[in-house]
C-alpha cells in the first residue's frame, strides 16, 4: 500500500464474543447502570450480577464504584480480591484475577491490539492472568498475553508488556524489575 493511503475496509478484527446478542445488549446496560456508575451500589448486587452473566467469583472479593468491564462471561476472580475505582477490564479474552490481588484505582488490563505492521490491522488478542497475591497499581496498564506471576507488583502508571517473576517488582513504561517485594509478618 501506498504511504500515506489507508484502506479501512481491509481492517481484520474477528473475535468470538461467547454470548448472544440479547445477552451483550443486556450486559451493556446493567454495566453502564451498575458498575460504571460512580454511586456505591452493593457489593452483593454486583456480585450476584457478574455470577449471573457467567463470570466466576471468590468469596470476599469487593468491586469498587465506576468499574467497567466487557464481557463478565471471560471473568474468573478469586476470593478476597479488591477492584479499585475506574478500573477498566476490556476483556476481550479471558482474565483470570487470582486470590488476594488488588487493582488500584483507575488501572486498566487490555487482552486486546492490533497489529499495525500489518496492511489489515490484524485484532490481536491474549488472556491476562493476575496470580495470588499481585498488586496492580494505580493507572498501571496490563497489556494482552501478559502473566503477573505470585505477589508481583506494577507500580502507579507502569505499563507491562512481558511476564512478571514472582514477587518482581516492576516499574515505567515498558515495565522492568527494580526489585523484590519482601513481604513480613
Amino acid at each position: 500500500m501506498s504511504s500515506g493511503t489507508v484502506n479501512n475496509a481491509l481492517y481484520r478484527t474477528r473475535i468470538t464474543i461467547g454470548a448472544s446478542r440479547f445477552k451483550q445488549v443486556l450486559w451493556y446496560l446493567v454495566n453502564i447502570l451498575l458498575f460504571k456508575n460512580p454511586l456505591n451500589i452493593f457489593l452483593s448486587l454486583k456480585v450476584f450480577l457478574l455470577k449471573a452473566f457467567g463470570a466466576e467469583v471468590g468469596n470476599g472479593v469487593v468491586i469498587k464504584p465506576s468499574v467497567n468491564i466487557k464481557y463478565p462471561w471471560k471473568l474468573k476472580i478469586g476470593e478476597h480480591s479488591w477492584i479499585g475505582e475506574g478500573v477498566w477490564i476490556d476483556n476481550l479474552a479471558e482474565v483470570v484475577i487470582g486470590n488476594n490481588v488488588c487493582i488500584s484505582q483507575g488501572a486498566l488490563l487490555l487482552c486486546g491490539n492490533h497489529n499495525y505492521k500489518k496492511e489489515t490491522f490484524d485484532l490481536m488478542l491474549g488472556n491476562i492472568v493476575l496470580e495470588e497475591g499481585v498488586w496492580i497499581g494505580a493507572k498501571a496498564i496490563v497489556c494482552a498475553g501478559v502473566i503477573c506471576a505470585t505477589h508481583s507488583v506494577l507500580s502507579v502508571g507502569s505499563v507491562v508488556t512481558k511476564n512478571t517473576v514472582a514477587f518482581g517488582i516492576y516499574q515505567g513504561n515498558p515495565a522492568q524489575k527494580i526489585g523484590e517485594r519482601i513481604i513480613t509478618t
